[in-house]
């Protein structure tokens, strides 16, 4: 409202400049759906680089079409993904049920594996009781995996000083399974009040300083109960200690941690042994190898040192780490837990999902921009299907389903060629069938790729194109825009040793015209992407969305103007709205414009901007609709080049 004075002096009043810059959206988000070996099921993660795929979904697994496209999707240029995992069949989260007691008999705490798969099953879980708190203790996860035929420990995560009262704040379900300072490998439950039992072997309790005996000796066995190794450890003190004698914890527990590495007969199972002293008791770890494995003492001949040290008779031996998935394990904490089930490769029903449930395709429903969909699983097409194949019947219908949920979503869908299609009459053959996926929000690129596979010692594998190509659309759209035709000698397709048919020009001008983008391999410039057609871009079609970056264009900004507008809702409909759109809208197209968006030398010639009383006419404000005409002149790929050269005979310019 203005001021209203008061008093003499001076008033400032801001009055609003009607100004409401309009941002263009992100061009080359791309989103892909399929089977992965972990990660949450139908729920759209956004992951930026390889690394966030392999930490939330497992990396690469041959029987996930889509992991290799995302792979291609960041080696080609693409900065940012949504992925959606689906799964068939009876998936399952792998398990661990801890008691407080041994031998186990009722859970105090489960552990639960954070999505289903087997890769859970890769999980041990450490607990120990070094915490200033009695009655508390610390979780330590450690995630495993193979690398290069070794086990090797991947991921980590620790949460100390943790409590099984509810109402305190450190209480283990909250803290564990907060959704944003929590586990990334599991979730709790908490069933016990008292904690659970501690991993390793736990001395009894020492009022005071234990007596070490003369020539101290321990017989120590470290094993899983079906495969045990004994030893003899002799405990070897500073020559400054006189025994017998007491001493400290302290002191002694380095000193049995050397003797039982150095346990004689040598033995691998005892060279990663430690030990530590927690309160008023030592505590032995059996060391890497077997979780399974604990360590037992006795004494050693006529010595007593096992017993002074109360590793014997008052000692809890336990197993080392606690494992998801598996049984129970017989003189120990630990109950039969949940196999991990990867679940089965997903269909047709699975990949498309379900829009109410937002399952499948449609868990994309959460993403509030995607631009570009691969679903390379459409392309495993067979007759007599196999696990993780479609019909072609069953392919059509999840291809229908993404192109018009692109359309709703003024997004493109990149297609596959199917496997096993490798010649241009069969490409021809299949399009020729499936005539009814022609739509101008998505494009087909044929030949298939073959990409070195690392699973298998890199070795070539057929491979969709759709991924690499999702990549370059959004490499060339950060270097030259979205408006540049994604082909050309720039277009280069990376990580891409082969192509699976070698096009000629001849080849390549019968596909052409059919709307089939055709990836080229020529000499100097490699693998090429040598096309830039929609599905709707045959010549016999004649339709203005013939060209990708022109289609792109459109719907980058059909989305920007969406967003850019929602002020003008419930604004009041006359003059000075419709001059600040003009305003707004026009400055949009302006600074698009200026970059080289669109044909022509002037802004008149390129784009235009029409909101007043002749679009919208006094009928439509008493419906409360406003009508904003964007027009804009889009740059076509200069897809025939063509030189026409004259022979001069003798003429003399004048």
């Amino acid at each position: 409202m203005p001021v209203m004075p008061t008093y003499p002096g001076v008033y400032i009043e801001e009055i609003a400049s009607g100004v409401r810059p309009i941002t263009g959206v992100a061009t080359s988000v791309a989103a892909f759906v399929d089977f992965f070996k972990r990660g949450p099921t139908n729920l759209a993660v956004q992951i930026f680089n390889l690394g966030d795929f392999d930490r939330e979904f497992g990396g690469l697994d041959a029987r996930s079409e889509a992991g290799y496209a995302i792979q291609q999707f960041f080696l080609n240029g693409g900065g940012e993904a949504w992925v959606v995992r689906v799964v068939a069949g009876a998936a399952a989260k792998a398990a661990a049920q801890i008691d407080n007691v041994i031998p186990a008999t009722a859970a105090a705490l489960t552990l639960t594996a954070g999505s289903e798969g087997k890769w859970g099953e890769n999980i041990r879980a450490g607990i120990d009781t070094d915490t200033p708190v009695a009655g508390e203790f610390n979780l330590t996860l450690s995630e495993y995996g193979v690398v290069s035929g070794r086990t090797v420990l991947v991921r980590q995560e620790r949460f100390r000083n943790l409590s099984m009262t509810a109402t305190k704040t450190n209480f283990v379900k909250k803290v564990v399974n907060d959704a944003f300072t929590g586990s990334k490998l599991v979730q709790v439950e908490a069933a016990g009040v008292d904690a659970p039992l501690a991993n390793g072997t736990t001395s009894g309790a020492h009022a005071a300083d234990p007596t070490v005996p003369t020539s101290p000796e321990v017989s120590v066995t470290i094993g899983d109960g079906t495969t045990n190794v004994t030893a003899k450890a002799t405990l070897l003190f500073p020559s400054t200690v006189t025994l017998p004698t007491a001493l400290p914890l302290t002191a002694i527990a380095p000193v049995l941690e050397a003797a039982l590495r150095a346990a004689s007969p040598a033995n691998t199972a005892f060279a990663g042994a430690t030990v530590s002293v927690i309160g008023d008791r030592l505590h032995v770890l059996a060391g890497p190898g077997n979780p399974k494995n604990r360590a037992t003492f006795a004494n050693q001949g006529t010595n007593t040192a096992a017993t002074d040290l109360k590793l014997t008779t008052d000692a809890v031996a336990n197993i080392q780490e606690y494992l998801l998935g598996g049984g129970a394990i017989a003189n120990s904490a630990q109950l039969a837990g949940t196999a991990g089930n990867d679940g089965d490769l997903p269909g047709s029903a699975e990949l498309i999902g379900d829009l109410g449930s937002k399952r499948g395709l449609y868990a994309l429903e959460e993403v509030d921009l995607f631009n570009l969909l691969c679903i390379p699983r459409t392309a495993t097409v067979a007759a007599s299907p196999t696990a993780g194949e479609l019909t072609p019947t069953q392919a059509q219908a999840v291809i229908t389903r993404a192109e018009t949920y692109c359309e709703q979503r003024r997004a493109f869908f990149l297609m596959d060629t199917p496997k096993g299609v490798d010649e241009p009459q069969e490409i021809k053959n299949w399009l020729a069938a499936n005539s009814t996926l022609r739509h101008r929000n998505a494009a087909l690129f044929y030949p298939r790729l073959k990409t070195p596979d690392p699973l298998d010692e890199f070795r070539l594998h057929d491979r969709g194109a759709s991924g690499t190509i999702a990549g370059l659309f959004a490499r060339i759209d950060s270097s030259r825009g979205v408006w540049k035709a994604p082909a050309g000698t720039e277009a280069a397709l990376r990580n891409v040793s082969e192509l699976d048919d070698v096009l000629t020009d001849q080849e390549n001008g019968t596909l052409n015209p059919l709307a089939i983008n055709c990836l080229r391999n020529f000499p100097i410039f490699g693998n090429v992407c040598w096309g830039a057609r929609t599905l709707e871009g045959s010549d016999q079609q004649a339709s203005e969305w013939k060209y990708i970056p022109v289609r792109r264009l459109a719907l980058f900004l059909e989305e920007s103007l969406f967003r850019g507008l929602k002020w003008v809702v419930f604004e009041p409909n006359d003059e000075p709205l419709w001059s600040q759109i003009r305003l707004n809208v026009g400055a949009f197209m302006q600074n698009l414009f200026r970059q080289g968006a669109f044909q022509g030398k002037t802004p008149a010639e390129a784009y235009f901007v029409k909101c007043d009383k002749e679009t919208t006419t006094q009928n439509d404000i008493d419906l409360g609709i406003v009508n904003v005409v964007v027009g804009f002149a889009p740059l076509k790929p200069a897809e025939f080049v063509i030189i026409k050269i004259q022979q001069m005979a003798g003429q003399v310019a004048v």
